[in-house]
């Protein structure tokens, strides 16, 4: 199976899919609005598309799937901003839509486990605009739209080494605090395994198996790198940014199960234990 996929905001986890997708023959035609990073995308065997209506609407006359990337901002979406009408005029010939969303739409939930079926009760800004965007795009008509809520993402260039060699990671401790993790592979695989299996309207969390403390992450990079491990720092007496502070205001495990059982998907990193020592190999 290949066709051609437009990428809309073509950032790090479109790139991981795009690596996978482009060797079996797709086409792939991905926006930016760097010319340097146009550079890079031919470089990956991506079509670089200017984020402009024309280039774009006329992209997605020849789209048979469309993954969206970018964020919404303060106006709503701006995918659907930029495309307007076209979209809904091309929604029923696409055969997936893949909207990447946050499990922060979910909200705290004290540690609890959540899944696909938990309300969506954001306790921030950028949850809100999330859910906001979700239901945007759930409301183009007889679009084959697929949710995919992502978990706190890693990967090569994304991963704590570089912090802990430098001496400037920190081990906050919030008592109770856990994150949901999911490596940029994973991501890639699952997207994947969507597009051989649609199914229109479906909600998918991508994260592994293994929510865990910040802290334990950094711990464990630390003895990967055969370095101290770094002090504990108490979250009340940690100088963080407002929104590094608002990460730590929810608190969550995320199930993955649906991923597992529908799409058949068997996690390249099931945890972060696995991925860490993967990124270091890679760099060696």
């Amino acid at each position: 199976m290949t066709g051609t996929l437009l990428s809309l905001g073509h950032g790090y986890a479109a790139h991981a899919l795009a690596r996978r997708l482009v060797p079996q023959g797709w086409t792939v035609l991905g926006t930016t609005r760097s010319p340097d990073r146009a550079e890079t995308l031919r470089a990956d065997g991506v079509t670089p598309l200017p984020w402009e209506r024309v280039a774009v609407s006329e992209a997605l006359d020849t789209a048979t799937h469309l993954l969206v990337s970018a964020a919404p901002d303060e106006q709503g979406d701006p995918s659907i901003r930029l495309l307007g009408p076209a979209l809904e005029a091309r929604a029923e010939a696409l055969h997936w839509a893949g909207y990447l969303s946050t499990t922060g739409v979910y909200g705290d939930h004290h540690g609890a486990w959540i899944d696909e079926t938990t309300p969506l009760m954001p306790t921030t800004r950028r949850g809100e605009a999330r859910v906001k965007a979700e239901a945007a795009w759930g409301a183009i008509p007889h679009l084959p739209l697929h949710v995919f809520r992502l978990a706190g993402i890693y990967g090569p260039g994304r991963g704590p080494f570089e912090k802990v060699r430098s001496g400037t990671a920190r081990r906050i401790v919030k008592p109770g605090q856990v994150f949901s993790r999911i490596h940029v592979a994973d991501i890639a695989q699952v997207l994947e395994a969507s597009i051989k299996a649609p199914n229109p309207g479906a909600a998918y969390n991508l994260c592994d198996d293994d929510p865990a403390p910040p802290q334990d992450v950094i711990a464990y990079a630390a003895e990967l790198l055969g370095l101290p491990i770094p002090p504990e720092i108490p979250f009340e007496q940690a100088e963080l940014s407002p929104m590094a502070r608002s990460f730590y205001s929810e608190s969550k495990r995320v199930s993955n199960a649906r991923i597992k059982h529908e799409l058949g998907v068997a996690l390249i990193y099931p945890d972060y234990r696995s991925g860490l020592k993967a990124l270091l190999d890679e760099q060696l």
